[in-house]
């Protein structure tokens, strides 16, 4: 992954935008709680229950991806010591 080329806020800021722009308006409506995963530089996505499996996808599409993840209906992917709920609920 070249992950050097790009700054983790600059990573953050074209996934973002991806996803805000690409991808959530198209995304079905049982999609709240799943994983999608972005490549940055071509705005090719997988989406899946695991953010693993999301993730090996789109690598063994391209190998060289810069990844960027996010969860859908959720302010963050995970949470540490708490709990996340959806922002739709």
């Amino acid at each position: 992954m070249r992950y050097d080329k790009y700054s983790p806020d600059q990573v953050e800021s074209r996934g973002a935008e991806i996803f805000a722009e690409q991808i959530q308006p198209v995304l079905p409506t049982d999609s709240v709680g799943k994983f999608v995963v972005i490549d940055i530089e071509t705005a090719e996505y997988e989406i899946d229950d695991d953010d693993l499996q999301a993730t090996k996808r789109a690598l063994s599409r391209r190998a060289e991806a810069v990844l960027y993840g996010v969860r859908v209906g959720y302010p963050a992917a995970y949470s540490l010591g708490g709990h996340a709920s959806a922002e739709d609920e």
